[in-house]
């Protein structure tokens, strides 16, 4: 497949996950539908050109490298019994029928295809809670204290624990299936609904993650963690920010490195979220020096700092902090369950079907973020002195 085209592909594939996430921000479902039609029309075409480039192999190394993976018996079972009940004159009676649950392992491929191909789900704390309706995390550290032997145990330790209810916000992702892909047999119908499941998830996990409201979603890192009115929390104040130097991300440090209860905390790595245009407009000028041997050198912070491209980030600003103090949980009920939707029809594809995933976001404490306003975010200018030998 030549190289120009397959380049051609991604980018078309970029401008339809960025017309999707623009439509969640702006709670357009009419033109989310339009983009979730086109995405899932341009994973068919990839098939099918996949498909004609392959058929005449029968290698699994080959196969496996383009994602199609070795079925599990149970999950030949179940995409076999999936295909036939789809194929039905009454398809929503017709999967009563069946054992339409996804297989556990399909949910834990879908979760690790996620986590590998965008990269903010990668450095969060994102846990694939299964069939878990409740987490308990730590809000504070607990402190052991010296004493004398005897003392209650309850006076030396002091850890708070927070219970998180895994069902307050509902992700529903729909599966248009074309008859084109009931012929493909198990294995590529397995990749057809991880891809589509995997790009529409991630999407809608990275706008909750990024800027949710906290109201049948996650709460967002940009929002304050106190204070909601009707379930919505408010946007932190920003700080502004206008240049990377030393002195403006000690200052940013400091204020990550005050954890709960007034404890100090050890920072190590931290994360930059920015839109992907102010990621080329104002931050890679922002970061990038030229060395002595005249080449430029990019993404270059006083600290560790991962960088993070995401749509999701409101245009001109930024969120600063540290990435594993975001807790993203996210599961499914009943094993996820596939149900034939009524919705959506004007999608144009033959049957459109639905799975429901549950799960909770939010920052595991106010200091963990901190919202930045880059708008005047300026280029670095690395001074060079020549110094001459006396």
């Amino acid at each position: 497949m030549p190289m120009n085209n397959l380049d051609a592909r991604q980018n078309s594939r970029n401008a339809i996950l960025q017309r999707m996430t623009e439509a969640v921000r702006n709670n357009d479902s009419e033109a989310f539908a339009q983009a979730y039609n086109d995405l899932a029309r341009s994973i068919e075409e990839n098939l099918r050109g996949e498909i004609q480039e392959l058929q005449a192999s029968q290698d699994t190394d080959i196969l496996t490298a383009r994602g199609v993976r070795v079925l599990t018996s149970q999950e030949r079972t179940f995409y076999t019994g999936l295909i036939e009940a789809m194929r039905s004159d009454a398809p929503q009676q017709a999967l009563t029928g069946v054992e339409t649950v996804l297989p556990e392992t399909v949910i834990d491929s879908i979760f690790d295809d996620l986590t590998q191909n965008h990269p903010l789900l990668s450095i969060v704390n994102f846990q694939n809670t299964r069939a878990l309706i409740k987490l308990l995390t730590s809000k504070s550290g607990g402190v052991a204290a010296w004493g004398p032997l005897g003392k209650k145990i309850s006076d030396e330790l002091s850890a708070q624990f927070t219970e998180t209810n895994l069902t307050l916000a509902q992700l529903t992702a729909f599966i248009p299936i074309p008859k084109y892909v009931l012929d493909l047999g198990p294995e590529w119908m397995d990749r057809y609904v991880r891809e589509l499941l995997g790009e529409a998830t991630a999407t809608q996990l990275e706008v909750g993650i990024i800027d949710g409201t906290g109201k049948d979603m996650p709460v967002g890192m940009n929002r304050k963690l106190t204070g909601a009115m009707d379930g919505v929390h408010s946007v932190k104040d920003t700080v502004t920010v206008t240049d990377l130097s030393p002195t403006t991300y000690g200052t940013l440090l400091s204020t990550l490195a005050k954890g709960p209860n007034d404890k100090t905390r050890a920072v190590t790595r931290v994360m930059l979220a920015v839109n992907p245009t102010d990621y080329f407009t104002k931050v890679l000028p922002g970061n990038t020096v030229r060395s002595a041997d005249g080449r430029y050198v990019n993404d270059v912070f006083p600290f560790q700092t991962d960088v993070v491209q995401s749509a999701a980030v409101p245009s001109g600003k930024a969120v600063f902090g540290i990435a594993k103090k975001y807790l993203m949980a996210l599961g499914t009920q009943k094993g996820g369950k596939i149900e034939y939707s009524d919705h959506y029809q004007f999608l144009e594809q033959n049957r459109v079907y639905a799975v429901h995933l549950y799960g909770y976001g939010q920052a595991l404490d106010e200091n963990a973020f901190i919202y930045l306003d880059i708008s005047g975010l300026k280029p670095t200018n690395l001074k060079v002195e020549v110094v001459e030998n006396p």
